[in-house]
């Protein structure tokens, strides 16, 4: 019985209960299946296809980076005045015809056209979904929803980096076009799968709109948005510095890499909802979020050991620092969405989400080639000073929460929206 109990337990963590929890969970690893397939095969059919050079795709992305900084606060807005539903279900079609018109791209410029168009939809899109997410459920359901969303993408993200692997084998510019092509259909697919969800009862909105960007006043907020985001530096230390770090300091075998990228996946499916109970409030939140920051400050300390390990104990060393920083990855996460799902007001949710992407947006910025100077460039010592950083990020968020729970938010004041229950 013992046995079973546990077998059902983990079934449960990795398999969403039936309704709306579900159908959210089912529609992003459909939407992740062409995403997975895209950032697995990009690189290669923006050169083989394309045409294009690697300095070209290389500027091209860092400007569309930059317009999706300059475009989350006030493309966000656009949830709060026409619906997350509607600008959602808008921006899944208009990513179809971005990806169905790739085929057709002349040159840097067409390319430039269809990235920068892409980052300002997905500026929207992304904010519209995690919005629909929040105001469709019951506040203490909404962290376990996204926990169940997280857990499926990657599952969806694993299935499309398989099908850019056959894309990648065949290596031909028909395969590379269908390959576009298929992933516009999966965002139709989804498209069709978003509308299809239950409506949202309309939120009050106030006589006199709030600003776009009168978000960024709130100062408490916006302080919570760059320490939240700052703590997303494990993506860049997992996926850019950690490899980097394998490659220049240690003896372990390049293949380690890989089967590290499949442990992150495995594990995030597996345990994601369970290391998310307890985030759906601001208070709980703010401390998975300091858990999350120390133990990546753990993991700094951890992984400069295999730079004077030999063999298979430098093999240990770096699993065990992969596993930490997984560990604070997925906690960390659970504490986003609790601080994403309680901190903002109902009504100008839209703006609050888009502002508070924008300390993700900075990390993004700064945080690749700022932690690969300091741990790999500086031979090791660095990883030190790294390891401080997180450790007062995690300790000013707390009290940065407490701030803002405190203070009362710009804009008008609404009732959360009454959710009839999804069968």
């Amino acid at each position: 019985m013992g046995a079973r109990e546990s077998i059902r337990t983990a079934v449960a963590n990795v398999v969403p209960p039936a309704g709306l929890t579900r159908a959210l969970a089912v529609q992003a690893m459909v939407y992740a299946v062409g995403s997975g397939l895209f950032h697995a095969g990009s690189a290669v059919f923006f050169t083989r296809a394309l045409g294009l050079s690697a300095a070209q795709v290389g500027l091209g992305l860092s400007i569309s980076a930059g317009v999706s900084l300059l475009g989350t606060v006030p493309l966000g807005g656009l949830t709060d005045r026409y619906g997350p539903q509607r600008v959602w279900v808008v921006g899944l079609v208009l990513d179809a015809a971005l990806f169905a018109s790739y085929p057709f791209v002349g040159g840097f410029a067409g390319f430039l056209a269809v990235v920068v168009a892409l980052a300002a939809v997905e500026a929207s899109t992304g904010v519209a979904r995690q919005v629909y997410s929040i105001n469709a459920l019951q506040p203490a359901e909404r962290v376990t929803a996204m926990a169940y969303q997280r857990s499926s993408l990657n599952v969806g993200f694993g299935l499309g980096a398989v099908i850019s692997g056959l894309v990648l084998a065949v290596d031909t510019i028909e395969a590379y076009r269908a390959m576009v092509w298929f992933i516009s259909a999966v965002f139709l697919v989804t498209a069709l799968f978003v509308r299809r969800l239950p409506r949202l009862p309309q939120v009050a909105r106030a006589e006199k709109p709030m600003s776009r960007l009168a978000v960024l006043r709130d100062r408490p907020f916006m302080v919570v948005s760059l320490l939240s985001g700052l703590l997303t530096a494990h993506q860049p230390l997992y996926l850019t510095v950690m490899p980097l770090w394998i490659l220049t300091h240690t003896d372990a075998p390049k293949t380690l890499i890989a089967a590290l990228v499949l442990l992150n996946t495995v594990l995030i499916v597996l345990l994601q909802v369970r290391v998310s109970r307890g985030a759906d409030t601001a208070s709980g939140a703010a401390r998975a979020s300091r858990r999350g920051g120390l133990l990546i400050a753990l993991s700094c300390l951890i992984l400069p050991i295999s730079g004077v390990t030999r063999g298979a104990l430098t093999v240990v060393v770096l699993v065990a620092g992969a596993i930490v920083l997984i560990l604070a990855e997925l906690i960390d996460s659970a504490g986003t969405w609790g601080l994403v799902a309680t901190l903002p007001p109902v009504a100008q949710r839209g703006a609050y989400v888009g502002a508070f992407e924008l300390g993700k947006q900075v990390q993004y910025l700064i945080a690749p080639a700022g932690l690969t100077a300091l741990a790999v460039s500086t031979g090791g010592w660095g990883w030190l000073p790294t390891a401080a950083i997180f450790v007062l990020v995690a300790a000013a968020i707390v009290p940065a929460v407490t701030w803002t729970e405190r203070t009362p938010r710009l804009g008008s004041q609404a009732p959360e929206p009454t959710m009839t229950s999804i069968p």
